[in-house]
């Protein structure tokens, strides 16, 4: 039982108890206050959206160290003494300063730092006991290094579970129970994002993404692709960019280096065991996406993110948390679900439906790296 924590003698008496059925979480890398995707995980942590986690350790070299005063500094600063006063949640500058895992209890660490920081984040949380490992996608900056990583944790045993939320997200479920049922049936998946469509505002993008595209914005619907379609690099027919939809561009980033990447591709994928689905994203398409099946050509069925349902949660959202990143309040239920089953995994282990393993992950990345010049031959042809 984890409420044992308290007779433990660890050096730590003020961090947050976990119950019976809760793992110990720590976050590593919070990042800035209403800007990082680690602060969104925290946020929801702390408010108890996730029933089997309790977020007792937060693990932030950068806004604790080099980057303390500069930009987001204070804020984050802020963030830790209310965290600390109101939740007991302790902060630490590194992984191995934290105290021992409370008995009975099972650690997870949430990994949300830079991509390329993961490697090392995670062979450190092998070393501090935790017994699972959420990291963020893509995961790694290549695939061999994911596949290092993957190769480290089977070998102490390590759980380690992807946080693509889309593969749980209402919208894509609902496309693929549909065309389930439509024979002859044609999926879609659709990502936008609200870049302005300038050469300075894509510019900005590419250079501060520049993993490209495929590794990045769409890298969430080849997820799909690899959990629910079948598709790995030797099992790709055919592939086959839509040439009138998709941009290809090379514009210079704010260091005035030159950048290519696509601002908007779409394309089909054929796989040799016959199944056939399609990607379409666009930096400056807006901020729906959606799932569409269509039939002989026509569309016979959409569902977007947000729907209505998840309009009404947005508005109360961006009231609680005013100048938010939009996207944290459309994805919110996704957030949660994806952190509930990976952490009820930890400490109860429960079948984590849905999620996308590292095996998939490290697939993901091979597609990534396979496709990105494939699509830029054909559309530069």
């Amino acid at each position: 039982n984890c409420s044992t924590h308290t007779q433990t003698p660890v050096v730590s008496t003020m961090a947050p108890t976990p119950n019976s059925s809760q793992c110990e979480v720590v976050l590593v890398g919070c990042g800035c206050p209403l800007r990082g995707m680690g602060w969104y995980h925290a946020v929801q942590l702390l408010g108890n959206e996730c029933p089997s986690a309790k977020l007792c350790y937060v693990v932030e070299p950068w806004f604790m160290g080099p980057g303390s005063k500069g930009p987001g500094g204070p804020e984050f600063s802020e963030f830790q003494k209310k965290s600390e006063a109101e939740h007991g949640v302790e902060f630490f500058t590194a992984l191995s300063d934290l105290p021992p895992v409370a008995t009975g209890c099972n650690r997870l660490a949430l990994i949300s730092g830079r991509t390329a920081d993961n490697p090392k984040f995670l062979s450190e949380a092998i070393k501090a006991n935790c017994s699972a490992i959420y990291l963020e996608k893509p995961g790694a900056p290549t695939v061999a290094e994911l596949q290092s990583m993957k190769d480290e944790a089977a070998k102490a045993g390590v759980d380690v579970l992807m946080g693509y939320n889309k593969n749980v997200c209402k919208f894509v479920r609902k496309a693929r129970e549909f065309a389930a049922t439509k024979e002859g049936s044609h999926v879609t998946f659709v990502s936008n994002n609200t870049y302005e469509n300038t050469p300075e505002s894509l510019g900005e993008c590419f250079e501060r993404n520049s993993e490209g595209m495929l590794k990045n914005m769409a890298i969430h619907e080849l997820a799909l692709l690899v959990s629910f379609y079948d598709v790995t690099v030797e099992n790709i027919e055919t592939v086959k960019a839509d040439k009138e939809f998709s941009s290809c561009q090379t514009l210079k980033g704010p260091s005035s280096k030159e950048f290519t990447d696509f601002d908007k591709i779409k394309f089909t994928i054929t796989t040799k065991s016959g199944k056939a689905v399609s990607v379409q994203a666009d930096r400056c398409g807006g901020d729906t996406s959606f799932a569409k099946v269509e039939v002989d050509g026509e569309e016979v069925f959409r569902h977007s993110m947000p729907d209505e349902e998840d309009e009404a949660n947005v508005e109360v959202l961006k009231e609680k948390y005013p100048g938010a990143m939009p996207y944290f309040f459309s994805q919110d239920p996704d957030y949660i679900i994806v952190k509930e089953r990976v952490a009820n995994k930890c400490a109860n282990d429960a079948n984590p439906e849905g999620i996308a393993t590292i095996e998939i992950a490290v697939e993901t990345l091979r597609v990534a790296e396979y496709l990105t010049p494939l699509l830029k031959e054909q559309l530069l042809a």
